[in-house]
C-alpha cells in the first residue's frame, strides 16, 4: 500500500527522500516563483492559493497557467498538462494507488527515479522497492513544492519577479535533463524536441510544446530498430 508503515521503512524509502534533499532548494525557489506567477498573471488569491495546494506539476501549471488566462479550449489544457506528465512504471499498481503515485511524482522526481530504476520492477520486491523509492522522493518533493508555491502566492507583491528565482529550478532541471542523456539516441530525442519547439514557437495556445514532444517520439520510433538504437542501448532509451 502507498504510504504504508511498510514503505516507510523501507531503505529505499530513506534513499529517494535523500536524494531529493540535494535538489530541494532549486524546486523550493521554482516554487515560490510560480506562486508569485501565478498572482501576477491575473489569478485572484484564492484560484492562486487553490492551484497551488492542488495542482502538483511544476512545468505542467507553467504550461497551463496562460492557456487558462487566455481561454484556450479544455481539451489543449489537459493535453497540455498530460503530455509534460507521461509516467510509466505504475500500471501494475490498482487505480487509487496509480492516482496518488500519479499525483506525487514531479518532474525532479522522475528524473532521479529513472536514473536508479532503469526498468520497471520484473517482480512484487522490485515493485514495492521502487514505490518505496518514488514515495520518499515524491514526498520530499511535494513538501518543498507545494509550501513555497503558497508562501509566493501569499507574498506575491512583496516579491520582485526580477529576483529570477524560478531559474534555480530550471538549472536543477537542466543538470539533470544533461546526466541522463547518456546515449545518442537521447541526445537526439532532445535535440528535436528543443528544435520542434523553437521552431513551432509562433504557434498559439503553447502548441509548440505538444509539437516538441510529437516530434521527438515519432523520431524515436522511427529510429528504434537502427544501428542508432542499438549502439545506444547500454544507456537506455
Amino acid at each position: 500500500m502507498i504510504l504504508s508503515r511498510a514503505q516507510r521503512n523501507h531503505p529505499e524509502f530513506r534513499k529517494g527522500a535523500s536524494d531529493m534533499l540535494s535538489v530541494a532548494p532549486g524546486i523550493a525557489a521554482w516554487g515560490l516563483m510560480t506562486g508569485v506567477a501565478m498572482v501576477k498573471s491575473g489569478m485572484s488569491t484564492v484560484e492562486a492559493l487553490l492551484m497551488a495546494a492542488i495542482v502538483f506539476a511544476g512545468s505542467a501549471q507553467l504550461a497551463s497557467i496562460p492557456l487558462i488566462l487566455a481561454g484556450a479550449p479544455i481539451w489543449v489544457i489537459l493535453a497540455t498538462a498530460m503530455c509534460v506528465n507521461l509516467r510509466p512504471y505504475m500500471m501494475h499498481l490498482p487505480l487509487r494507488e496509480r492516482l496518488l503515485a500519479g499525483y506525487l511524482t514531479g518532474d525532479l522526481t522522475y528524473v532521479l527515479f529513472i536514473k536508479r530504476f532503469a526498468h520497471p520492477g520484473a517482480d512484487a520486491t522490485e515493485r514495492a522497492g521502487q514505490m518505496a523509492y518514488l514515495m520518499g522522493n515524491g514526498g520530499v518533493n511535494w513538501v518543498s513544492w507545494t509550501t513555497c508555491s503558497l508562501l509566493g502566492v501569499v507574498l506575491a507583491n512583496a516579491i520582485p519577479t526580477q529576483w529570477g528565482l524560478g531559474f534555480a529550478g530550471i538549472l536543477a532541471l537542466l543538470g539533470m535533463l544533461c546526466s541522463l542523456a547518456n546515449s545518442r539516441l537521447r541526445w537526439v530525442a532532445a535535440a528535436v524536441a528543443g528544435a520542434a519547439a523553437v521552431a513551432a514557437y509562433a504557434l498559439p495556445l503553447k502548441l509548440n510544446i505538444l509539437t516538441a514532444i510529437a516530434a521527438a517520439v515519432l523520431v524515436c520510433l522511427a529510429l528504434e530498430k537502427t544501428a542508432l538504437h542499438r549502439s545506444s542501448s547500454g544507456g537506455g532509451h
